[in-house]
């Protein structure tokens, strides 16, 4: 039976991650909660770039590497790539679909945080859903601004900054509420795709309220893509059959 090594740390891992059996492993790279309900083992920590990962592949008797972490983890997943070209393990990778402006959208499209911060300029109270980038950046809050920051973590904020840890799904009257009490008027993403975290950009829409977004990096080739953890899965099944 083919060994999994799937690389996460996102919802879409997880629901592969449960499916697992007890000679696979999901790994992640230590941020956030680690999960202690899977069959599977876990492995927490880095492979120290490619070349650890290939060493990895070879020393545990991996047959398929399976990437399934963030859409923005550029160099997780060319990693996991140039790791599987090295080995001959193949390599599967959930790619879920960005989210597309509809009707009544305002998005501000930016490349790097520099974007980022010529995009916030006219605006006064940001949101940002980004994870922990903004963190490095807290000293750096222009005057007319207050910061809402939204990741996993918690921290303190600043005079002119608020960190809340938060996990999704969200709801729309859960994000409804958020941008009433803290008066947002501008919402900075990333374009991650899927439903955990869309009710902002809905919100935002009813508001009319602009969506600093971030475009996602371009992703290294592999073996095959999946849209859906469920996809994937029922590929697994067919490999295993």
């Amino acid at each position: 039976m083919t060994r999994i090594l799937l690389l996460g740390g996102t919802g879409d891992a997880m629901q592969i991650a449960r499916e697992l059996g007890l000679r696979d492993v999901y790994s992640l790279a230590g941020l956030g909660k680690v999960p202690v309900d899977l069959a599977c083992a876990v492995r927490v920590g880095g492979f120290g770039g490619a070349e650890g990962l290939a060493r990895y592949l070879r020393e545990e008797g991996i047959g398929l590497l399976v990437d399934a972490t963030h859409p923005y983890a550029a160099q997780i997943s060319a990693n996991a790539a140039s790791a599987s070209r090295a080995t001959g393990v193949p390599c599967w990778a959930v790619r879920r679909a960005p989210w597309q402006p509809q009707a009544g959208d305002d998005w501000r499209m930016v490349d790097d945080w520099a974007g980022i911060v010529a995009a916030l300029a006219p605006f006064s109270r940001p949101l940002f859903t980004l994870g922990r980038e903004p963190l490095a950046h807290l000293d750096e809050i222009p005057a007319h601004q207050f910061w809402i920051v939204r990741c996993l973590e918690t921290q303190p904020g600043t005079v002119r900054s608020r960190v809340m840890d938060a996990r999704g799904p969200f709801s729309v009257e859960g994000e409804s509420a958020l941008f009433s009490e803290h008066r947002i008027d501008v919402v900075v993403s990333k374009n991650s795709g899927g439903k955990a975290t869309e009710a902002k950009l809905v919100v935002a829409r009813r508001l009319g309220l602009p969506v600093v977004m971030l475009r996602r990096p371009a992703l290294a080739d592999v073996d095959r893509e999946f849209d859906t953890p469920a996809e994937l899965l029922a590929a697994l099944e067919a490999l295993s059959s």
